[in-house]
């Protein structure tokens, strides 16, 4: 495994992570999820992700359960803050309200003391960038979080979150969360130079396109027991099924094929050429998956061969995300 600073912060956290969105808590059996958090341990991953809406809470209990079987200070533990967690009018959004009474319930339900890396899930218009500034700064003094980050904000948000903080004498935002894959460019635009003027590191998820870059809904098939054949988390992996697509997978396979490597380590190896990329956050049901996934952090990728992966994936298409 190989380990990345997170933006301009001290922390280091490792190239592939492991997430627990649509997983964890949900719809993979508790002992298959254990083994695969041991499984991404043992292999050197240091880095986990949730928050607190997936599965209502239910991942972070989980992924609490799971780390007490380490040692806490080789873990970074992420979660995140802004969806409705109840029909409350305030239990939800970055106002100052919902942010620390989420913290304590994050806290509560991963069985720490301190979050590593809290991030806001999403922007909020109705909160003014003082007040969360504030109160993810009150948060780190109070030792509940050590470093904070946002997720899916533009460049023009994260631009003014890094000014706010600077004004404010806080400490700024050190990551970003946004969706990156081979499929789905868009961070490349905007964002992806900000965040290097500003020292904000990315720690991307669904670099597998939800599982699309894996190759295994070629030729129209949805194996049994796939992220697309479950009705409960494929909304979000539909619109990436297309015909377009699967071409576009079937070349990026083929340079695979001739690599001798899985296509899911080559789609990881890819995200992770780009040094300001600290950690691909990537899902799994099973332990191979794992394997498989923490490979790409020892595959380094030729110029030639991103220039062949350019030429295979030609256009970049809508994102999607949760």
């Amino acid at each position: 495994m190989r380990y990345r600073r997170l933006g301009a912060s001290g922390v280091k956290v490792s190239a592939v992570g492991l997430g627990s969105w649509l997983t964890y808590g949900t719809a993979v059996e508790e002992e298959t999820a254990r083994d695969c958090v041991r499984v991404a341990f043992e292999s050197g991953v240091n880095f986990f992700d949730t928050a607190d809406v997936y599965a209502k809470g239910a991942a972070e209990e989980f992924l609490g359960r799971a780390l007490s079987d380490f040692r806490r200070e080789d873990l970074v533990v992420a979660t995140k803050v802004f969806g409705a967690m109840s029909d409350g009018v305030n239990d939800r959004g970055l106002s100052r309200k919902h942010i620390m009474e989420s913290c304590a319930a994050s806290l509560r339900r991963l069985r720490l003391e301190t979050i590593d890396l809290y991030q806001c899930h999403r922007y909020d218009p109705e909160v003014s960038l003082p007040e969360v500034v504030r109160a993810m700064d009150d948060l780190i003094r109070q030792g509940k979080v050590l470093y904070w980050g946002v997720s899916e904000w533009s460049a023009e948000q994260i631009r003014a979150a890094c000014e706010v903080a600077r004004d404010l004498r806080a400490p700024p935002p050190v990551s970003n969360q946004p969706l990156y894959n081979m499929l789905e460019r868009g961070l490349e635009d905007e964002v992806l130079g900000a965040c290097k003027e500003l020292g904000v590191g990315q720690v991307v998820y669904s670099p597998l396109a939800q599982g699309l870059l894996t190759g295994k809904y070629q030729g129209g098939r949805v194996p049994a027991g796939s992220r697309l054949a479950n009705d409960q988390t494929n909304r979000f992996m539909k619109r990436r099924v297309t015909a377009e697509n699967l071409a576009r997978v079937e070349r990026v396979l083929g340079i695979a094929r001739e690599l001798g490597v899985a296509p899911a380590t080559l789609a990881l190896a890819w995200c992770l050429r780009d040094e300001n990329v600290a950690s691909v956050i990537t899902g799994a049901t099973q332990t191979a998956q794992v394997r498989e996934n923490v490979a790409a952090a020892d595959l380094e990728l030729s110029d030639e061969v991103l220039a062949r992966i350019d030429d295979a994936l030609a256009a970049d298409t809508e994102a999607v995300g949760p």
